[in-house]
C-alpha cells in the first residue's frame, strides 16, 4: 500500500542546491520535504570549496561563527606550477566579503551543518535519508509530486512545488522530458589522497606539464589530488598498471615520491567524469530544476558548489512568497530561470574557453616555453589577481538572502 504526504515544496536530493533551498524556505515559513537516496552524506571527492559568497550567506544567516568551528583549510591564494615555475593566479584578499578566503571543507560537514540547523530551528523542515525518487506524479500537465520509496515502503509526496536538485544525472529532470544542451568537455579527473609533511609546500596549486595537469589541495594532513586526463583516457592508465601512474605522479610532483605507494590499487582512486551541460529550460509547471540538474560544471575553479547554492538562494528569495500563499506560477519558475541563467552562461563561457585554449592543448603536449600572457600578468602585476579571485571567490551576480525568518 503507498502513503501519502502533502508538503508546499518537495525537493529532490540533498546535495549543496537541495539542502540550502530546503533550509531556506523553512526559514521563511515554507513546510518543505527534502528526499536524499543515501543514508549518510559521507561520500567522498564531491565538492568541498565553499567559496567567499557562500560564507557570506552564512554570516548573512547568522551562522557563520559556528560554521567556521567544523574542521577546514583557509585558501588565500591560488597558484600554478607552469613549466617549472611558480605563477600566483588569485588573490582573495581584497574581496568585499566577510571571510576573504576559501574554505575547504568535506562537503558532508557543509550539509550536515545545514541539515541539523534547519531541523533545530524550523518546524516547517523535513528530511528524508534512504528516499529514493523513483518517478514523477503528473495531472493535467503538471507536475504535482513524486513517488518515493523508503524505508517504510513506497511513498507518494504531493507538492505545490518540485524542485529537481539531484544532480547532473537527475532522474526527475530525464522523466520531465526537458532538453539538455551538452557544451562538451576535452578532460575526465583521477582522484585520490596522498598524505602530507610538514616540509610539504603550503598551497593549493595546479602543475602544468606537457600532456599532463596535475592538482593539489592542501587538506591539512593530507592533499587531496586530481590528476587531468584526455577525455576517456582511464582506461589506458589502468591498463598501464597501478605502478606506472605512480611513476607518473612523481614525475609531475617530485615532492610526493616517497608516499605514491599509498595508491595501492586502483581501487584508491576514484573516476570524476567530466561533463558541462545546461538544460534549455529549467522548469515545466510544477518543477524546477537548479544546481547541477540545471546546468552541470566543470571542475574548473571549483564554482559547482557556489552556482548551486546561488540558485537556491534566488530561488527561495523569488518563490518563498507564492508558495506560503499556495499559487506558483510558471512564471515564477521563469523569474528564476532568468535570474541565474546570466550568471551561468558567463561562467560555463569561461570555462569552455579555459577548457579548449589550455586544458586541452596541455593534454595535447602542447606547454608553451614560458607562462602564457595572462598569467605573465598576473605574476608581476598583484592588483590583476583580484580578477579570477573575483570570479572564483564570488562568480557573476552574487544572491544574498532577502527572505524573513518566521520561527513557526
Amino acid at each position: 500500500m503507498t502513503d501519502q504526504v502533502t508538503v508546499r515544496c518537495c525537493i529532490a536530493g540533498g546535495g549543496p542546491a537541495g539542502m540550502m533551498l530546503g533550509h531556506l524556505l523553512a526559514r521563511a515559513g515554507v513546510d518543505v520535504l527534502v528526499l536524499e537516496k543515501h543514508a549518510d552524506f559521507l561520500r567522498d571527492f564531491r565538492g568541498d570549496t565553499i567559496h567567499p559568497s557562500t560564507l557570506e550567506l552564512m554570516h548573512e544567516l547568522g551562522a557563520l561563527d559556528d560554521f567556521l568551528k567544523l574542521p577546514h583549510q583557509e585558501v588565500r591564494q591560488l597558484s600554478a606550477h607552469f613549466g617549472g615555475e611558480i605563477v600566483p593566479i588569485a588573490d582573495f584578499s581584497h574581496l568585499p566579503t566577510h571571510c576573504r578566503f576559501l574554505a575547504l571543507m568535506p562537503q558532508w560537514d557543509f550539509l550536515n551543518f545545514l541539515a541539523a540547523r534547519a531541523t533545530a530551528r524550523y518546524p516547517a523542515f523535513r528530511l528524508w535519508m534512504r528516499a529514493d525518487v523513483t518517478g514523477l506524479i503528473e495531472e493535467g500537465g503538471r507536475i504535482v509530486g513524486l513517488r518515493v520509496t523508503t524505508e517504510r515502503g513506497p511513498q507518494e509526496v504531493r507538492a505545490d512545488l518540485v524542485v529537481a536538485a539531484d544532480g547532473r544525472r537527475s532522474l526527475v529532470r530525464a522523466r520531465a522530458g526537458l532538453p539538455v544542451r551538452d557544451l562538451g568537455a576535452p578532460m575526465d579527473v583521477l582522484w585520490f589522497r596522498l598524505s602530507r609533511k610538514p616540509e610539504d609546500p603550503g598551497d593549493t596549486m595546479g602543475y602544468f606539464d606537457p600532456g599532463r595537469i596535475f592538482i593539489t589541495i592542501n587538506r591539512g594532513d593530507y592533499w587531496q589530488c586530481g590528476h587531468v586526463i584526455p577525455k576517456g583516457g582511464a582506461e589506458a592508465l589502468r591498463r598501464g598498471g597501478i605502478e606506472t601512474f605512480r611513476e607518473r605522479l612523481a614525475g609531475i610532483a617530485p615532492f610526493i615520491r616517497d608516499r605514491v605507494g599509498e595508491l595501492r590499487s586502483w581501487d584508491d582512486v576514484s573516476l570524476l567524469t567530466v561533463t558541462v551541460d545546461r538544460l534549455e529550460r529549467w522548469y515545466r509547471p510544477g518543477l524546477l530544476c537548479i544546481g547541477d540538474a540545471a546546468h552541470a560544471m566543470s571542475p574548473i575553479g571549483g564554482v559547482g558548489i557556489n552556482l548551486a547554492v546561488q540558485d537556491a538562494v534566488a530561488a527561495a528569495n523569488l518563490l518563498a512568497e507564492p508558495l506560503r500563499a499556495g499559487r506558483v506560477t510558471t512564471e515564477d519558475l521563469a523569474r528564476v530561470e532568468r535570474r541565474r541563467l546570466l550568471p551561468t552562461r558567463i561562467t560555463q563561457w569561461i570555462q569552455v574557453v579555459v577548457q579548449r585554449r589550455v586544458i586541452a592543448a596541455v593534454l595535447a603536449g602542447r606547454l608553451p616555453s614560458r607562462p602564457p600572457l595572462p598569467l605573465r600578468l598576473f605574476a608581476r602585476f598583484r592588483v590583476l589577481r583580484r580578477i579570477p579571485a573575483r570570479l572564483v571567490g564570488m562568480g557573476i551576480r552574487p544572491e544574498h538572502i532577502h527572505t524573513p525568518e518566521r520561527r513557526t
